[in-house]
């Protein structure tokens, strides 16, 4: 596939209605819609689990056409608790777009995903397979338990305390929801640097200051959530995605996925890919997991463009990351 000159993201808009939801177990939603009002509907899945819906997941959607729904994941971004772990388990999640599709009146939608995001949208179209328009996957994240080891993979020492065999994520999950404020705060600092010595590509540089105050809460608030979820395999170990793949709808699917992706190496798109023919998977020299990568930003926004004007994606030759 040959990229076009970097593109930029289209312009900060704030959103035209905003909801705020009460759902199971004392959670309350947050939900922004941008765009257009009668633009072609999107819902947008963060990552994490926990992060929240960031502006450069929407930012890559002409707000012309489409109609944009970010919604913040229990225990994530605007929600509330924030990083709340009782009552949230991917089952919870899938309850709550079903919950949202069906009160903002959407019967078909584009799901776009990264990352954990990638994971729940393909969840969210086995789940409700009619409601998919198409899948709009970037750096998918299977969370196969050998997807969670190898991102921990020769890290443990650096988390004071852990131990070294497979009950690291256990301890990492009640290390991050504990009494211990001490514990947690090392807990997260330590998560955070390891994660910034994955994400980066090639030409970029990773962040070189630690969290601190309120940035620090919010990572905290983030790893709880998904220490929680690494620690029960997202609740998809008896199901795994992979196992599945033939029951998901037909529709227009694009891979995304960087050559150099640390956090979800290559081998899990390959892997998707051979159980999904008929989607497309581009591979984008060079970048890592992080989405504003500019080759992972013009091949995002190009592929968003054609489908908003077209009901598909740019055909791709598949090749083998070198």
């Amino acid at each position: 596939m040959t990229l076009t000159p970097s593109r930029t993201l289209y312009p900060e808009r704030p959103p035209w209605r905003s909801h705020a939801w009460p759902v199971s177990g004392g959670h309350v939603l947050h939900v922004d819609e941008f765009g257009h009002e009668a633009g072609l509907a999107v819902v947008v899945l963060h990552g994490g689990p926990g992060s929240g819906c960031s502006p450069v997941l929407r930012r890559v959607f002409d707000p012309d056409r489409y109609r944009i729904i970010c919604m913040d994941q229990r225990g994530s971004g605007r929600s509330q608790p924030q990083g709340e772990t009782r009552h949230n388990t991917t089952a919870d999640l899938l309850a709550d777009i079903r919950l949202m599709r069906e009160r903002l009146g959407i019967e078909r939608w584009l799901v776009s995903g990264g990352s954990w995001g990638a994971t729940l949208a393909l969840a969210h179209a086995l789940n409700e397979p009619h409601a998919v328009l198409g899948l709009f996957l970037r750096s998918s994240f299977l969370a196969r338990q050998v997807d969670i080891d190898d991102f921990f993979a020769g890290s443990h020492a650096s988390f004071a305390g852990a131990p070294l065999d497979a009950s690291f994520t256990r301890w990492l999950s009640e290390a991050m929801n504990g009494a211990d404020d001490a514990l947690r705060r090392r807990t997260a600092l330590a998560w955070w640097r390891h994660e910034q010595s994955l994400i980066f590509g090639q030409g970029q540089q990773a962040r070189s200051l630690a969290p601190e105050g309120d940035a620090l809460t919010s990572c905290i608030n983030r790893y709880r959530v998904q220490s929680h979820y690494l620690a029960h395999t997202c609740w998809l170990g008896d199901a795994p995605l992979l196992a599945r793949c033939h029951q998901l709808p037909i529709v227009p699917t694009l891979l995304l996925h960087g050559t150099e992706d640390r956090i979800c190496p290559p081998d899990g798109a390959l892997a998707l890919h051979q159980r999904l023919p008929h989607a497309t998977l581009t591979w984008i020299p060079g970048a890592g997991h992080d989405p504003t990568h500019p080759g992972l930003m013009t091949a995002t926004i190009d592929a968003l463009d054609l489908f908003a004007a077209e009901g598909r994606f740019v055909a791709a030759k598949t090749a083998s990351p070198a």
